[in-house]
């Protein structure tokens, strides 16, 4: 992917309005959250990860997390009404969602799921998250991210000291 090359999640925020910033870091070996927020020389606390989960009634949830936390499950259950949810297994990720692993943004799935972001969100004035591609960002402020994608908020990382 070229440097100016748009994705379809920079097309979308076009159309509506949106305005945000693009950040690439191909060439870099960065795979996880955390080497991603260092290639771009950003705070991994704004720096967010798209989960992408099924509840015990079949429904599929998004969660968007920052990059050093892990999706506390019974949270994530909790704040959508569920009795449990497990991450979607990683295969089902393409075909669900028009997503690779790596590359799965909130914006521009193939159908809207119901998406709750992390409450850490409010902390910053602008959060950056898969442009929906590996290499690519996209860094725009919460309630610019609302403008485009229903989303509720809640504390979905889990605790580190008890493990919930």
């Amino acid at each position: 992917m070229k440097k100016n090359e748009k994705t379809n999640v920079m097309r979308l925020l076009e159309q509506n309005g949106i305005s945000y910033q693009s950040h690439f870091y191909q060439n870099t070996g960065a795979l996880s959250g955390p080497q991603v927020a260092a290639a771009l020389d950003q705070d991994p606390g704004q720096v967010f990860k798209t989960l992408v989960t099924v509840g015990k009634t079949g429904q599929h949830y998004v969660f968007v997390i920052p990059v050093l936390e892990t999706l506390a499950l019974k949270r994530a259950a909790d704040a959508v009404g569920e009795k449990k949810v497990e991450m979607i297994k990683e295969k089902e990720l393409l075909p669900l969602t028009g997503y690779v692993h790596g590359g799965c943004s909130p914006i521009g799935m193939k159908k809207q799921f119901p998406t709750v972001i992390d409450v850490s969100c409010e902390n910053y004035k602008t959060i950056l998250f898969s442009g929906g591609r590996i290499g690519c960002q996209v860094e725009l402020s919460p309630a610019d991210l609302k403008n485009m994608i229903p989303y509720t908020l809640a504390d979905l990382s889990e605790d580190h000291e008890t493990g919930e």
